[in-house]
């Protein structure tokens, strides 16, 4: 299974700041499938928070049929709200 954004952002931030979880990971034959963990967990806590997040603000299907310029402003802030909490709870932990 490819990498996706989230694996390959995680790989990225072992080899730049923690070199020796890295070459463990290297050594003991997991760092694909450490990746691949944490490429599912973020994907799933996305749509986990997308959907929280959108009710929370009151995005709906609603404003999506009345004003689709306002839906899509709404919905692009909460993603990368919630792509910052993802980073900061899974890629750089």
């Amino acid at each position: 299974m490819p990498l996706g954004k989230y694996g390959l952002l995680r790989q990225y931030y072992l080899e730049e700041n923690r070199p020796g979880l890295y070459t463990r990971l290297i050594l003991s034959g997991k760092l694909m499938e450490h990746l691949q963990e944490i490429e599912q967990t973020a994907q799933s806590r996305l749509e986990s928070l997308m959907s929280q997040l959108s009710k929370q603000a009151d995005v709906t299907e609603e404003l999506k049929a009345r004003d689709q310029m306002a839906w899509v402003q709404r919905m692009n802030a909460l993603q990368a709200q919630a792509e910052e909490m993802i980073l900061s709870e899974l890629i750089y932990a």
